[in-house]
């Protein structure tokens, strides 16, 4: 008999040692995981304190700030294209290169002329600096947001203006930071029921995210069930299936009931989005943006003057710095017959318009002038109008005519051309999903693409104008 309890004692004794040596693995590799997470968030406070300083010292004397970063832009102009090779003149700037206006950047649009490309990615101070106060900023608001395992991020691009690659695991991150495909990211944070925020690059890519993760839910929840890739998970895959199965309203809190913030960069064009966003998955949760980004700017390879296109409203005041709230841009303005229709009265109107439509909820929208599309023959000149909803598959004719309605209640001026005929009805489209998506793609195709990438309201080229005619559903 002891023989016997000796031999089991030899048989059990590997499996024994080896289960003691991975525990001892586990337990040593969490705590490195664990200071690596307070070695890296010491550092960016660090960090984050000096740029704050900096902050503090250029936005008490914007002037002389403004100017320095003047200079230093002039001194460090190289290439042909740039006049002012090596001068530091600040009136001499400003008579070579003058403001361009946002009506002369749509004639050029119209006439099928490009912008100069913007930098293909944030780079200098201003984005570091942006990027620390607001991971500083985040982790005040939500402490638990940037622990080990926290964070997740469901798109290619990210809302940090600045790219911190080695921290960005230790600060919280999941899955492959590095990844290109979304469904991979999306899948790998699927698989973390216990997220506390969420990332992606603009609002209009994690709507894109949402959308998609119905529309693929079961094929991604066998992907989690079988463990392609990972282990198999087969109890989260049937919590992802009862999740869906309610609708999209509150899906991200059931998805991930620790889920605190959703973080996404700030940029023209989102409003719908995120509304769209709070008021069905992302429901109950915060949005925080670290920064607000503006097309326009500064080429790599030049000094450029070019137009921002944003108009903004002063809300207060930072030392000598203006504080600004996003209300329009003037580029996006629709006009048949000089009636300059902008983008914040037409977006209001097609909001008045949906609510009255039973059920629905605004997506996305797109205009274009009926010359662009040849869509006036034989009518006055009118819009016509994109829409993806949720919640309504058809539009009657009632609900069509509501959108013109309400923006005659808007405009005085585009009421009287109404009222004369010299301009007819909006015309509104019902396109099917993932039509917006398409047309982001051709619009990121473009070589002269601003970064990030701008949602256009308004388009002036047949060729993306097509993109949503192709898809209309109704």
């Amino acid at each position: 008999m002891l023989l016997l309890l000796l031999f089991l004692l030899l048989l059990l004794l590997p499996p024994l040692v080896m289960l003691w040596w991975w525990h001892s693995q586990d337990a040593r590799l969490s705590w490195l995981v664990r200071l690596q997470h307070r070695v890296a968030w010491r550092v960016l406070c660090w960090a984050a304190a000096w740029q704050q300083k900096r902050l503090e010292q250029s936005t008490l004397h914007a002037g002389q700030s403004q100017q320095q970063a003047l200079r230093w832009c002039l001194q460090g102009a190289q290439g042909p294209c740039c006049p002012l090779r090596g001068s530091t003149d600040i009136s001499t700037f400003r008579n070579h290169l003058p403001l361009t206006k946002a009506s002369q950047v749509q004639e050029e649009e119209g006439r099928g002329q490009v912008l100069p490309p913007t930098s293909n990615q944030y780079c200098g101070e201003a984005s570091l600096q942006a990027t620390l106060l607001g991971l500083v900023a985040l982790n005040k608001a939500y402490p638990e947001v940037l622990a080990p395992g926290g964070t997740a991020r469901v798109t290619p691009s990210s809302p940090w203006p600045y790219p911190l690659p080695w921290p960005w695991h230790a600060l919280g991150q999941v899955g492959p930071t590095r990844a290109k495909d979304p469904g991979a990211l999306l899948l790998e944070a699927l698989r973390s029921p216990g997220l506390r925020a969420l990332e992606a690059g603009t609002a209009v890519e994690l709507l894109d995210v949402f959308v998609g993760l119905e529309a693929n839910g079961e094929e991604l929840a066998e992907a989690i069930a079988t463990g392609n890739p990972g282990a198999p998970l087969p109890g989260r895959a049937a919590e992802l299936r009862e999740a869906l199965e309610q609708g999209p309203r509150g899906l991200a809190l059931r998805l991930w009931p620790k889920l605190q913030v959703v973080v996404t960069l700030d940029a023209g064009g989102q409003a719908e989005a995120v509304t769209a966003l709070g008021a069905l998955w992302c429901q109950g949760l915060a949005f925080f943006s670290p920064a607000y980004a503006a097309s326009g700017g500064q080429q790599d390879s030049r000094v450029v003057r070019c137009r921002l296109g944003d108009v903004v409203q002063v809300v207060g005041t930072y030392n000598q710095c203006p504080v600004v709230r996003f209300i329009r841009r003037l580029g996006q303005t629709l006009s048949v017959r000089g009636e300059d229709t902008g983008e914040d009265v037409f977006s209001e109107a097609l909001g008045r318009a949906v609510g009255q439509w039973p059920g629905a909820k605004l997506l996305d929208h797109g205009c274009v002038e009926s010359s662009i599309l040849d869509s006036s023959e034989g009518s006055a000149p009118h819009y016509e109008v994109f829409v993806a909803l949720k919640g309504l598959r058809n539009l009657s004719e009632e609900n069509r005519d509501k959108l013109d309605h309400c923006l005659q209640e808007a405009s005085a001026h585009y009421k009287s051309l109404r009222f004369r005929g010299s301009v007819g009805p909006a015309q509104v489209h019902l396109v099917g999903q993932g039509a917006f998506r398409a047309l982001r793609a051709a619009l990121a195709a473009c070589p002269s693409s601003p970064f990030p990438p701008e949602m256009p309201r308004v388009l002036r080229h047949r060729e993306l104008a097509q993109i949503l005619q192709r898809r209309v559903v109704s």
